[in-house]
């Protein structure tokens, strides 16, 4: 397990992040999501963030997007610093964030017009982005027309096509039949493969974590959620989700990180309870 996370040529750094809300049930109080939270992605490096429910897993993510600002500490992007929206980062969010109305090379295509890009070149580079999830002939379909899973392939074409050097993702698969996640696991391997972006990548799923990360970090439950753990993952790349799994470097890296996790679910659960 490292001792420190590494902040030197980040593609993506949090430094001493806490963040701090107004409770909603309890007005004039106040409630610490995370707290003094730092956590660095280099270039080219997979990151999974692992932790209970309610940890600040999500506010991380908004954080790190410039979607939502810290009460203090600092974020840079590539050594500089972050202000308002991250546009070296795309965001692939947990919950169906396509629009209805528009086709699915509408939707792909769509940051590609919001940029300015000219609706030829922006269709031929949805059209690409399309077939290389695997759904070259499915561009004219509506979004309920399509299966969850296809309807995620979109959505990672969709963040794909802006050519972020950064990625965010937001449990993105929690939704699928695990066969269709499987699936996905290792669409977005391989494409990040032949990319080499820098991802951040937050799931409960600490089996999805290790498959798929170069590092995985744990969460303490909240309030006041922050790292108390951060494990180098050395199984050889490239890697199959479902096979990897089945070797022994692998069980022994969940029983190191579920010797972290477990207490710290255990405690988010009982306070779910109590709530």
């Amino acid at each position: 397990m490292d001792e420190k996370p590494r902040l030197d040529a980040a593609a993506l750094s949090l430094c001493d992040v806490s963040c701090t809300f107004v409770s909603r049930d309890a007005p004039g109080q106040r409630y610490t999501a995370v707290r003094d939270v730092t956590l660095a992605v280099d270039a080219g490096e997979f990151v999974s963030v692992v932790g209970p429910t309610g940890c600040g897993k999500s506010t991380l993510l908004n954080i790190a997007a410039g979607l939502l600002a810290p009460s203090s500490g600092s974020v840079t992007v590539f050594g500089r610093p972050l202000a308002g929206i991250n546009r070296r980062a795309g965001y692939m969010f947990q919950g169906e964030s396509l629009m209805p109305w528009r086709t699915a090379l509408a939707n792909v295509r769509a940051g590609l017009e919001f940029r300015g890009v000219a609706i030829a070149d922006a269709t031929a580079q949805a059209g690409e982005w399309l077939r290389r999830v695997g759904l070259g002939g499915f561009g004219d379909r509506y979004p309920h027309q399509l299966s969850g899973g296809m309807r995620k392939r979109v959505s990672l074409a969709q963040t794909l096509a802006l050519d972020p050097d950064i990625i965010l993702m937001d449990e993105p698969f929690a939704a699928l039949d695990i066969q269709t996640r499987q699936l996905m696991e290792n669409e977005v391997l391989d494409l990040w493969a032949s990319k080499r972006k820098a991802v951040l990548f937050i799931t409960h799923d600490l089996d999805e974590a290790i498959a798929m990360s170069d590092r995985v970090v744990v969460l303490s439950a909240g309030p006041g959620s922050h790292p108390i753990g951060e494990f180098a993952i050395d199984l050889a790349r490239p890697r199959d989700v479902a096979e990897v799994k089945a070797t022994p470097r692998f069980v022994e890296l969940h029983a190191a990180i579920w010797a972290v996790l477990r207490e710290e679910v255990l405690t988010g659960y009982r306070q779910q309870l109590a709530a």
